[in-house]
Parts: C-alpha cells; structure tokens; sequence
C-alpha cells in the first residue's frame, strides 16, 4: 500500500477500471467484486459515461463498502449539470460518499468554463463541504491540459489521471512533476485501449515507473484480474525490478509497431451517424493483418458496419472528429481499413 498524493489514503497501486464491468450482467458483476476484495485491490474507478458501471459496482459491493476507495467521474463542465451527476453517482453507487470525483476528460480550451463561477468545480466544492465527496480530480488526454492542471496542482485537485503505457509515454514528465507535488497520478489506458496485446508486461512497465500513484487497467473477469495481480506482484514485491533482454526488446517492438495514429478504443467518437462501430473497425484491421487471425478480424469487420452495399459506409461527415480526445484523422483511417477488407478478400479469394 501507498499513500495516494496528499489525501491520506492507503490504496493498492493496482486499481479496477470499471470500463469492462458493463459488459457482464449483475451477478457476474458480484463475484468480480468480490475477487478483487480477497484480491487486495481496494481502489474501484469507473464513471457516469461507463453504462451500467456505477449501478453494478453499487450493488456488488452493498456490505463491503468500506474496502473500497470510490472514484467516479462526469464529463458536466456546468455548475447544474455537475450537481446533478453528484447526485446520481452517489444514488447508483449506493453511497452516501464517494471518495474521488473527477472532471471527465477535461481538454484545455475547457477548464476555464470548469473553474468559473458557473463551472462544474463549484458543484464539487460544494459537495466537499457537504461530506459528498472527499476530494477533487480531473482527467484529460491531452499534455496541453495537463501542463495546465499540474500548474494549478494541489490547491484545485487532488490527483490527476492521464494516459501512459508502452507506447504513450509522451506526459513522463509533467507526471512527474504531479508526483512530486503531491498529486496522485492514476494512470489510464495502460494497454493503449487494446493494442497493446502483452497485459502483463504492460502492467508491470508502467507500474516501475516511480511517478505511478495507481495504474487502473479494466477488468471485466476473475481470469483478468488474475493475471493483472500477478503482474504487478513481479514489481510491487520486488527490491528493485530490471527488464531482462527479451522483455526489453519486447518492449521496442511494441513501440517501433504502434508509434503513430492509432485508436485506443475509448469509444468517445461513438456514435457514428452512419452506424460504424469506429473502435472496431480499427480493431479488425489489426487483426486482418497480423497474428494469423485474418478470419476473426474480418468478421469483426463486418460487424462494425463500416461497408454498406459493397462500399465504404463512412461519408466523412465529420462528427467524430471532435469528440476524439487524440485527434486522429479517423475518416481518413477508416478509408485505409476499409482497403485493408479490400486487401483480404483478394488474399482470400487467391487461396480457394
């Protein structure tokens, strides 16, 4: 156990994200809390845009509330609207307190509207004093914002949660400077959303980083949670951790593979007004070109609806590019997996 920033808490560097949990059912839901409680884990993060995450972990964990530290997080940038998802956080979380509220994927032209006198801040100042939440943070992915909120620091927010994994190592030093501020640093996207396919190396590269406050990778079953356990325990339980040869190597392959324009399947383009599930779409692509899964990958092809009558569904109308906190080119992308599906059935077709 660490303590987290300046807030007094005692937590696990391994957290839960809570993205996944809203793929199972309630029962499923029960026995993962459960699991992680015996696990150790005593940080749970999830948010008001996760689904049905903030209703399930409610419910799992009625009776062992008090294991458990509370995150969530709403993207209201108002004054109403933040008090309103207070609210309805602590109703679905089956609490009378939450522990970190945090600003949703704040971007910079944003956090003056958050700090105004009719901001989202104000709400959660508020509910501090009330005894509704214990502290304050905020979440972004982009360094601009962060360079902002680490300046602001401690006197605003108590901790800050950013990307950073293998390949996204872009904020190490204004995490850093968090760090020794006294912010926590919770640590997101610790498998780039998905492209990133060794779970356990990942883990265990970012949580050998001395500015790691919590890493929260998510976790939808008792295996993953398993597995991310074990992870960590390799560097958490260890004096000093070095990465022999081959991990090394593994490493900058991993880096030299993904560096560049890819999605990390947060989903916040989605939805698409044509109907393409645009995070897999990109996930078929990769699959239809590596690792010997061309089939599976085609089949999440079809099943993201990027094709429409024999062409490409995607008419470049625009509306996802904003929404996406890594600006990428995303029609130009779906264009290329697009001739990626072309590619395939000519190597399928030259196979019969």
């Amino acid at each position: 156990m660490i303590e987290f920033g300046n807030t007094g808490m005692k937590v696990n560097r391994l957290g839960f994200g809570g993205i996944p949990i809203q793929r199972i059912d309630q029962q499923g839901a029960n026995e993962l809390l459960a699991f992680i409680r015996e696990s150790g884990i005593n940080f749970l993060d999830t948010a008001r845009a996760y689904g049905q995450s903030e209703t399930y972990i409610g419910e799992a964990i009625k009776g062992m509330r008090d294991s458990f530290y509370l995150a969530t997080k709403s993207m209201s940038r108002d004054y109403e609207g933040m008090k309103t998802d207070i609210e309805k956080s602590l109703s679905e979380l089956q609490t009378d307190h939450i522990d970190l509220y945090q600003i949703h994927n704040v971007q910079f032209a944003e956090i003056e509207k958050v700090m105004s006198e009719d901001g989202a801040y104000r709400a959660l100042s508020e509910a501090r004093e009330q005894g509704k939440i214990r502290h304050i943070g905020i979440t972004t992915h982009t360094l601009e914002s962060l360079e902002k909120i680490v300046e602001m620091g401690t006197k605003f927010f108590a901790s800050i949660q950013f990307p950073f994994n293998i390949v996204e190592s872009q904020g190490t030093e204004l995490l850093t400077r968090a760090h020794e501020k006294g912010m926590g640093t919770i640590i997101m996207k610790p498998l780039a959303g998905g492209a990133i396919e060794d779970p356990e190396l990942a883990v265990r590269y970012i949580l050998d980083k001395t500015f790691t406050d919590i890493v929260i990778p998510g976790m939808g079953d008792i295996e993953e949670v398993r597995q991310n356990v074990e992870s960590a325990k390799a560097v958490l339980e260890a004096e000093r951790h070095e990465f022999n040869e081959q991990e090394s190597l593994r490493i900058e392959e991993i880096k030299k593979e993904l560096t560049g324009n890819f999605c990390r399947r947060c989903g916040y383009c989605k939805p698409c007004p044509q109907g393409i599930d645009i995070p897999l779409a990109f996930l078929s692509a990769r699959y239809m070109k590596r690792y010997n899964l061309a089939e599976w990958g085609y089949g999440r092809y079809m099943a993201s609806h990027i094709e429409k009558d024999g062409e490409l569904a995607c008419i470049r109308c625009g509306a996802c590019l904003p929404k996406c906190p890594y600006f990428l080119p995303i029609p130009d992308m779906l264009e290329q997996v697009y001739r990626t599906k072309i590619e395939t059935d000519a190597a399928r077709n030259a196979g019969k």
